[in-house]
């Protein structure tokens, strides 16, 4: 039996770099809170939270005074910064440098055309309600229209100029998608302009891990239920290995699925899921065979 984790799964660059800034300011021991989960994995929010991070939503945020708070990778819209500096609250800003990267530049493009004068027609590709989208919309006064697919781009004005942005975890497939079409569907003479504002480290995950899938018999995901990457790498899973079944920890593991044609399980997951998580999914599964298959070890 081969029990394999996927070395390209695990924490992408601006959540190793969020849960390393908490760690620190929480070894001191004074209170920090984070706006939000910290990252959408459940468990290793209870790892913080064991350590003393704690998580507030909005509201909660906007009654501190004089705290520290943790901002994630996600990135916040100008105005929680302004909150911020309104209640005297020291920030331990650990916004993704890929989406703060975006912010600016939304931001940019946002203040030229007021400058101009006309409001500029800022599109963004992303999830609605997400923490990064609502950071990116954010820049733009709440202006920015948001496309979940390309069946809402009936939400677009066609004789207007586009600009068009992308949430850093989309699908780059989908993003081309919906370049071509607006391509055939915008007015002569009228601007477009697509920033592709996803992330490498994102975005190539795809195709290593259909083929980390598609080596094993049967495949482990694990990953939170709120993780947009998540959804999209499992769903790429499935896609070449219908023996592929998502988990968020090891207490969800499905041994009757070991069957005895079974001898080699992958286990991969989102750029939100910690590597111990994966790791301790491993330890059980190699428990659970030493059990079965005392001699063969």
């Amino acid at each position: 039996m081969t029990i394999e984790i996927d070395e390209g799964s695990g924490f992408c660059f601006g959540v190793t770099t969020a849960i390393k800034k908490a760690e620190q300011e929480l070894s001191n021991g004074s209170p920090l809170y984070s706006l939000g989960d910290i990252v959408h994995n459940e468990e290793e929010c209870e790892r913080l939270g064991r350590l003393g991070l704690i998580a507030i939503n909005h509201q909660q945020f906007r009654q501190l005074k004089g705290a520290r708070v943790l901002f994630r990778a996600h990135g916040e819209p100008p105005e929680t910064y302004a909150i911020a500096k309104e209640n005297q609250i020291e920030l331990i800003d650990a916004t993704c440098p890929v989406v703060l990267k975006i912010q600016q530049r939304i931001r940019r493009e946002y203040e030229t055309g007021l400058a101009e004068g006309h409001e500029k027609q800022i599109v963004i590709f992303g999830q609605k309600g997400h923490a990064e989208v609502l950071g990116l919309v954010g820049q733009t006064d709440g202006h920015a229209i948001v496309i979940e697919s390309v069946d809402d781009l009936q939400r677009i004005d066609f004789h207007k100029d586009i600009y068009l942005y992308s949430q850093t975890t989309k699908s780059l497939s989908e993003f081309r998608q919906i370049v071509e079409t607006i391509r055939n569907r915008i007015d002569e003479g009228v601007v477009f302009r697509y920033s592709d504002t996803i992330c490498r480290q994102v975005a190539n995950r795809l195709e290593d891990i259909r083929h980390f899938a598609s080596s094993h018999n049967l495949v482990f995901f694990v990953c939170g239920s709120k993780s947009s990457n998540g959804r999209v790498l499992l769903e790429a899973c499935r896609n070449v290995n219908a023996n592929t079944y998502h988990i968020q920890r090891s207490q969800d593991i499905d041994y009757r699925l070991i069957t005895p044609e079974v001898n080699s399980i992958g286990i991969c997951g989102a750029t939100s899921t910690p590597k111990w998580l994966m790791e301790e999914c491993r330890e059980k599964l190699l428990e659970y065979h030493r059990q079965m298959s005392p001699k063969s070890i």
